[in-house]
């Protein structure tokens, strides 16, 4: 595989990056992440232009270095996506190090072939240590960038469960989870493939060429995702993920700074029943703890604390255990005995049918229909 077979890709994906790019660049709001998205989205198509560039044209640099920017790149976008409050820093650009240093040197070097092909990457020269060098630290920016990511969107699905009462891609970045794993399992079979080349000369082609494919495909997924996400909102206002674990764990121990007195707590969780009890909020489905803070006047990290110290539920699995109920009681009831089970779920809060199984599941041990089926039986006779 050589890099004219490459070329059709790479017109492609160019092209297709270019005009996601300005897609994404004209969204409004213009949020940090969508300027980070829309970097990342121009850079893979720079990245495109120069290796055509390069291969065709002149010598612009001597090996690639844009590729160190996608780590950080990836880990950036997702914590302004799980904090839209966030700023972005003048510290945050300490990420990109690495690729400020290997710009220099290929660019400083670029007369020089440090290696035309993977096969002589083990070459010994002077250059040696430096290829040695970009090898280790490429491997270990997408390693660590993709661990990052992921546990930042982990932290950020499970911040969702304090916060709001149903599950909705459109806030859970499972699409982001997706696509971090599937970067950085791309880039391992690379990086695999590149050592058995370099050991064993045994792959038929160049496996970094690989890599344009990757970039092109990668290119579209993200853009065309990233185009349809939506702005994650403060939900509620003033709730970010920093703030919320500032709250949890202040002074090292959980709450261990909230100033709630354990009298004003249980009056807090009395209240909070009884307005469950009474007005029924979890009849709609877009329930958050914001609201409830709202009507009953109670402060919204004080509900996440006596929930969770009292009650030992987060938000989500509070509200959506008194949405079961409510199943449980219209399907008891017979009026409601010519409605489907799911009619019957969305109309209690649900929103995601998926959700609903799983939860009413773990609540009763029994499937939906199973529940029902057992209600519908005659009793067996002794």
């Amino acid at each position: 595989m050589t890099m004219d077979y490459i070329e059709p890709v790479l017109y492609i994906g160019i092209s297709q990056s270019f005009f996601a790019g300005l897609l994404i660049a004209t969204r409004r709001p213009f949020t940090t992440a969508n300027r980070i998205m829309t970097a990342w989205v121009f850079l893979f198509c720079i990245e495109m232009i120069f290796a055509l560039v390069n291969h065709t044209v002149l010598e612009m640099y001597s090996f690639p270095f844009i590729s160190f920017t996608y780590g950080p790149l990836l880990y950036l976008y997702v914590r302004h996506m799980a904090n839209p409050s966030l700023k972005y820093q003048l510290w945050h650009t300490l990420h990109f190090i690495p690729f400020f240093v290997f710009f220099a040197v290929s660019v400083i070097f670029r007369s020089r072939s440090f290696f035309d092909d993977l096969s002589g990457f083990f070459t010994f020269d002077r250059f040696t240590p430096l290829r040695i060098a970009y090898g280790v630290c490429f491997f270990l920016s997408v390693t660590v960038y993709s661990i990052l990511s992921f546990i930042q969107i982990r932290r950020h699905q499970l911040h969702l469960r304090d916060i709001v009462s149903y599950t909705s891609d459109k806030i859970t970045l499972n699409w982001m989870k997706i696509l971090s794993i599937t970067f950085y399992v791309g880039y391992v079979v690379v990086f695999i493939l590149g050592g058995i080349d370099i050991i064993a000369g045994l792959v038929p082609f160049d496996p970094y060429i690989l890599t344009f494919f990757f970039v092109a495909s990668f290119s579209f997924a993200y853009s065309f995702y990233a185009i349809r996400q939506p702005e994650i909102l403060d939900y509620p206002a003033g709730s970010s993920m920093e703030e919320h674990e500032k709250e949890t764990l202040a002074g090292g121990g959980k709450y261990a700074k909230s100033g709630l007195r354990k009298e004003q707590a249980e009056e807090y969780l009395t209240r909070l029943l009884n307005f469950m009890d009474e007005e029924k909020p979890y009849l709609d489905g877009d329930m958050t703890i914001h609201h409830l803070s709202q009507k009953t006047g109670i402060p919204r990290h004080y509900i996440t604390e006596v929930l969770n110290e009292k009650y030992g539920r987060n938000f989500f699995t509070f509200v959506n255990e008194y949405r079961v109920t409510e199943v449980i009681s219209r399907i008891n009831d017979p009026k409601y005995q010519h409605y489907t089970i799911l009619a019957i779920a969305f109309d209690a809060g649900f929103n995601s049918k998926s959700t609903f199984n799983t939860i009413f599941k773990a609540y009763t041990g029994k499937t939906p229909s199973e529940y029902r089926n057992n209600l519908t039986q005659p009793p067996e006779k002794v």
